[in-house]
């Protein structure tokens, strides 16, 4: 007997044993709660029962209905007071606080279940504002997600439109399912979420192998991830999957709701790492082209350094690497080489093809080899890539004899040299072959020009510099820059070449056109 001088035997609710209790000591009565046999003649099942309830005495019974569990018989036994009576009261209050037991238990389970959730996405907030891997986030979320739902496994599949498939980007506990996995797949549960966009409940069979281990039908829930712009816009990134449930049951639509919250914050996240990854990416290119542009830069000689020859000379890409260079060389004899060369079209491709060309030309020229050698081996040396790339580049290369009063060239497919003489003319020194890349072995020839040293100008440049002339002009922009040399020619070389990218428009506008820009002026 228990020191209040009730039994009880079970597990009652505190608010019905106490209303029991309430009742005995109101009335002066016995109480009996049971559980009818099952069957005739078999036990009584005693929920409750006062300490001093004889069984055996007269008494009266009614049903009362608890709403959950088995049917009770509440059992009174008088001392004085008409069970009649008691039990017409105590049977409704008896059920009245059944109900009330059952609501509040059932309040306590949701509340409980509610704070779990908001927890669930507090800490999954947390965990993507806290990494730029999506994928360590993943797992972690999927942990936490299993663990709240009961899960056995899950997945996070994200969207890749270049070859529109779902990369598995994470996962928890094993699915066998390592992807790619395409979008359009016809049968796959996955991909068709992703195309269709809806959340879907089902049941997943075992396959043979895994019946043979004893597994059993495992339920799933598939919860589209998507993303939604500020204008409202939405699209599917990806596909989260829960497979298969601790207890055996299937996943509810609250489990779904709950999922889909999940599944947009995922969502949210993945394209605020796209957006990230992208912009870290450009930064990057960004810093890596301004380090290309440094080094192309620095591997074009300084003229106004050079103290056996005067000369100036510029390059401006149209991006912030390009194809056009020039090239100084001190020869034998107090000779001078001079180069320059235009790559097609533009960019790093064509930067690449520059750095090669002024890497082979260094040494072809410093072998003392003619202009129409050095070209011919040039050539020879650039066939391949230029083939490959699809890309060929038009080159001028002259050495000039001071004391021979000579300047001897060879010109592959370049447009733009002049000799500039003393007294203003300007003195073409046409192309005496296609431009490398399209030459072949047998090309090559040379041209011999006189030279009146410290008179005569050496004025070369590529046609982004007279495109742009002629853009901004809406004139002839080799006659301009011809001119303006012409007038100049008594001026320093850096005057003259500062005075010609003076004429032309701003580095934006270069870049519109989509053209290098270079010239060099040579004084010997």
């Amino acid at each position: 007997m228990s020191a209040s001088g009730r039994l009880v035997l079970g597990t009652l609710p505190p608010p019905v044993v106490q209303t029991l209790h309430d009742f005995e000591s109101a009335f002066g009565v016995s109480i009996r709660l049971v559980v009818p046999p099952a069957e005739p003649g078999a036990a009584v099942e005693i929920v409750y029962s006062s300490d001093v309830f004889d069984p055996t005495a007269q008494k009266q019974s009614r049903l009362v209905v608890a709403h959950h569990g088995p049917e009770l018989e509440l059992q009174v036994a008088g001392l004085g007071t008409p069970t009649e009576t008691v039990l017409a009261v105590l049977a409704p209050a008896l059920e009245r606080s059944f109900e009330a037991a059952r609501e509040f238990h059932f309040f306590t389970y949701e509340l409980s279940e509610r704070f779990e959730e908001i927890n669930l996405l507090y800490s999954i907030s947390e965990t993507l504002g806290a990494t730029l891997d999506i994928g360590d986030g993943a797992r972690k979320i999927l942990g936490e997600v299993r663990d709240v739902m009961g899960a056995k496994r899950g997945s996070l599949w994200v969207y890749e439109p270049d070859g529109d498939e779902l990369h598995l980007a994470a996962e928890v506990g094993d699915d066998g399912r390592s992807g790619p996995l395409s979008a359009a797949h016809p049968d796959a549960v996955t991909s068709m979420v992703f195309r269709e966009g809806q959340a879907i409940i089902a049941s997943r069979r075992p396959t043979g192998e895994e019946r043979a281990t004893g597994e059993s039908e495992d339920s799933f829930s598939s919860v589209p991830t998507r993303h939604t712009t500020a204008s409202g816009e939405s699209r599917t990134v990806g596909v989260v999957n829960l497979i298969g449930r601790h207890d055996g049951g299937r996943f509810s639509a609250a489990n779904q709701k709950l999922l889909a919250a999940i599944a947009s914050q995922i969502g949210a996240a993945l394209e605020n790492n796209r957006l990230v990854r992208e912009s870290l990416s450009k930064e990057r290119m960004a810093r890596e082209m301004e380090l290309a542009n440094d080094l192309q830069m620095k591997l074009l000689p300084v003229p106004e350094r050079f103290d056996w020859v005067e000369a100036a000379g510029r390059v401006q890409p149209a991006e912030q690497v390009g194809g056009d260079f020039y090239q100084l060389f001190q020869l034998a004899e107090g000779r001078v080489g001079v180069m320059l060369g235009d790559v097609s079209l533009h960019g790093f491709p064509s930067a690449l093809i520059m750095t090669l060309t002024m890497s082979a030309a260094g040494i072809y020229a410093r072998e003392g080899s003619s202009p129409a050698e050095v070209l011919r081996s040039l050539d020879d040396a650039l066939a391949e890539e230029l083939e490959a790339t699809e890309m060929f580049l038009t080159v001028f290369y002259g050495v000039l004899d001071p004391a021979a009063g000579t300047l001897t060239y060879s010109n592959a497919g370049h447009p733009h040299a002049f000799a500039m003489r003393d007294d203003g003319d300007s003195l073409r020194l046409t192309a005496t072959d296609p431009p490398v890349g399209f030459a072949g072995p047998d090309a090559f020839d040379e041209v011999t020009v006189e030279w009146d040293s410290e008179r005569d100008l050496l004025l070369l440049f590529t046609d982004g510099l007279s495109d742009m002339l002629a853009s901004s002009t809406r004139g002839d922009g080799e006659s301009l820059i011809l001119d303006t040399v012409a007038t100049l020619r008594y001026r320093k070389a850096t005057e003259i070449v500062e005075a010609l990218f003076s004429l032309s428009p701003g580095d934006s506008e270069a870049s519109k056109l989509g053209d290098d820009r270079a010239a060099l002026v040579v004084r010997v």
